[in-house]
């Protein structure tokens, strides 16, 4: 397996050792003697709305690898106001500065479309990184990557506008979830903007009367996705980039 490109083994085709098959990209693309090393340590979990993995601030019990849903990684102010980082489905991992050797999260990740996983008690990650060259360097560079997103996502939050923000956040979603229908509330949206909620069902009008999405109470459906993307700011086609790099379709 060429190490420069996520080549993916059928979902289905890997689990873990009590039998849960595996549906994340990484551990699918990853040698098979890497693998079999991490194969024992990996706990499968289910993924329910709003719990939270890791506390900004707080050291790093497990990295996580969603097999479905989505994780956002949200910046924690003083005051409780949030922001949106980045978002996590099953190409990556959350944890991914345990990867190289750190052990504190500076970023809440908290589970916002329900899903399922593994987890990996980073101690037990990192003494199988020592042995399994692949699996390290795959992680490595996945977290390179997130750290690209999450410059640009920072830059996008302060220089473009709210609809192009929202529209860029739902391609992204939407690129993690795989589906048409996204289970967000305007509630959540305004959180991951660093909005209010005014302000966002504004902008979801406007995408709406374009014909582009609909809204139903609960959930976003992307009707004109070659309309949501000329109504995306460039950070999307940018962030898009960097995930073809690793890998990603």
């Amino acid at each position: 397996m060429a190490n420069n490109d996520l080549q993916v083994v059928q979902s289905g085709e890997r689990t873990n050792a009590a039998g849960k098959p595996v549906g994340n990209k990484i551990l699918l693309s990853i040698a098979d003697s890497d693998y079999s090393s991490l194969r024992p340590h990996l706990e499968y979990v289910r993924l329910p709305n709003h719990l939270v993995i890791h506390e900004a601030g707080g050291k790093l019990k497990f990295a996580y690898f969603p097999n479905r849903g989505m994780i956002s990684l949200v910046v924690v102010m003083k005051n409780g106001r949030t922001a949106e980082a980045g978002i996590v489905g099953n190409e990556g991992f959350t944890g991914t500065l345990a990867a190289v050797g750190l052990s504190r999260s500076t970023l809440q990740a908290v589970i916002q479309i329900a899903g399922d996983g593994f987890r990996v008690e980073v101690g037990s990650l990192q003494e199988v990184l020592e042995s399994a060259p692949h699996l390290q360097l795959m992680l490595s560079r996945y977290a390179a990557i997130r750290s690209m997103q999450v410059a640009q996502t920072a830059a996008c939050n302060r220089l473009h506008d709210i609809e192009q923000r929202l529209a860029r956040w739902l391609l992204m979603t939407q690129d993690r979830v795989d589906s048409g229908s996204l289970p967000i509330t305007h509630d959540f949206l305004a959180t991951m903007l660093g909005t209010d909620r005014p302000t966002v069902s504004l902008a979801a009008g406007v995408l709406q009367r374009k014909k582009i999405i609909e809204y139903t109470r609960g959930a976003v459906k992307i009707v004109n996705r070659k309309k949501l993307e000329d109504s995306a700011c460039e950070c999307y086609g940018v962030i898009r980039q960097y995930d073809a790099e690793f890998g990603m379709k």
